[in-house]
């Protein structure tokens, strides 16, 4: 650089001083913003590919899953034998019919069913319908008709129990004989 006039000699200087900023201009602009795309979508392939390989896990669960779907599908249905089904009052009617063969328990009136919201839990899917029943019977065949009614029908409960003794004659076995009210509560199976 010394052999060369004063005058190219600036004017080289000048040529790489605005080769430089342009340089500079064209990294940074340029370069450098172009740079940092790359590396935003190379963090989002990464993400993508974390998703893709959580899906592909779904897929393959799929028939585990579907399989388990299956098993709850039917225990639901089994848990789901002794809710009420169609009509209320028929259901109860043939339900309490086909028990008591077996008991000695005269159970001649069946009030009409009550349908409401099941009024333990808020939000339950399914509804109640309460029905008052009345009879006749000795004190353990009641306690046992009510016992294994109960333990039966796991979704009915009988509640509200009250009793009188039939007769207020002289002793005898009449006397010994109860007059029963009682309320049937039942589950009712939703509308699918």
């Amino acid at each position: 650089m010394k052999r060369l006039p004063p005058a190219k000699r600036n004017h080289l200087i000048i040529v790489i001083a605005v080769t430089i900023v342009v340089v500079c201009c064209i990294y940074f602009f340029l370069i450098q913003s172009q740079k940092e795309e790359n590396i935003k979508l190379a963090h989002d392939t990464i993400d993508r590919h974390g998703e893709l390989e959580v899906i592909k896990k779904s897929i393959a669960q799929a028939n585990v899953t579907d399989a388990n779907l299956t098993e709850i599908t039917l225990q639901l249905s089994h848990a789901e034998e002794d809710v009420v089904t169609g009509d209320a009052y028929a259901w109860i009617y043939d339900t309490i019919r086909r028990f008591k063969s077996t008991y000695h328990v005269d159970i001649p009136n069946i009030g009409q069913p009550t349908i409401s919201d099941v009024d333990v839990l808020a939000g339950f899917p399914y509804k109640q319908v309460k029905v008052s029943l009345s009879g006749t019977a000795y004190y353990h065949d009641l306690g046992k008709f009510f016992a294994d009614f109960e333990n039966t029908y796991p979704h009915v409960r009988l509640v509200n129990l009250s009793l009188e003794p039939v007769g207020l004659g002289p002793a005898s076995t009449s006397n010994e004989k109860l007059t029963f009210r009682v309320e049937l509560v039942a589950l009712i199976k939703p509308n699918t």
